[in-house]
């Protein structure tokens, strides 16, 4: 098969990484949920050598991250294994640092609700949880762009759409993660960051 490739994981994985040079300084496992085609995971662990970097998805999309593991050949980098993050147990062991991207539009709200659960469950106290996507603001978007994709993600499935920084911000606030940063982000996205108590 061919090895899977995102255009917006390309443009993208720069400006997160500098984001997470800041906020992710320690050495620690990292847990990412939705690694998606696995170049981000490549890109990070590569650059952030301190951190061992496990990936995670859906079964049908772990061909595609194991492609970009192999063939970046880093011993910081782990293979995918299947979270689903409405379970009430993950397959994880205490957790430094969370990275998420472009999964809270995509699951259903109450899958957001169990991210945020699991996150504070399994996070280690002082840990970081870095979640990147488009948000909107009181309920208004930001951009006509985030309109028309909202749009798009609706007519996909209805239960998808751009989530409202406020409702995810208490979801945050109730499993005990306090915001340190919300990073604007080119084309109308944002990289929020919490820390955990």
């Amino acid at each position: 098969m061919n090895k899977p490739f995102s255009q917006a994981c390309e443009n993208n994985k720069r400006p997160i990484l500098k984001v997470l040079e800041h906020f992710f300084t320690e050495s620690g496992k990292v847990l990412e949920i939705g690694s998606g085609t696995g170049q981000h995971a490549v890109c990070f662990a590569q650059h952030l050598p301190h951190l061992v970097w496990q990936t995670s998805d859906l079964p049908d999309n772990h061909p595609g991250i194991r492609q970009w593991i192999s063939e970046a050949g880093l011993t910081n980098l782990k293979l995918p294994f299947e979270l689903d993050v409405s379970s009430d147990t993950w397959p994880v062991d205490g957790i430094d640092y969370v990275f998420s991207a472009n999964t809270s539009h995509i699951m259903p709200w109450e899958s957001v609700v169990k991210m945020f659960e699991g996150v504070g469950k399994w996070l280690t106290e002082g840990g970081r949880f870095a979640l990147y996507g488009p948000f909107n603001y009181q309920g208004q978007f930001t951009s006509d762009s985030n309109a028309a994709f909202d749009r798009h993600l609706k007519e996909m499935e209805p239960h998808r759409g751009i989530r409202d920084f406020e409702a995810i911000q208490q979801q945050a606030g109730h499993n005990g993660l306090m915001l340190l940063e919300d990073v604007a982000m080119p084309a109308n996205n944002r990289l929020l960051v919490w820390s955990k108590g």
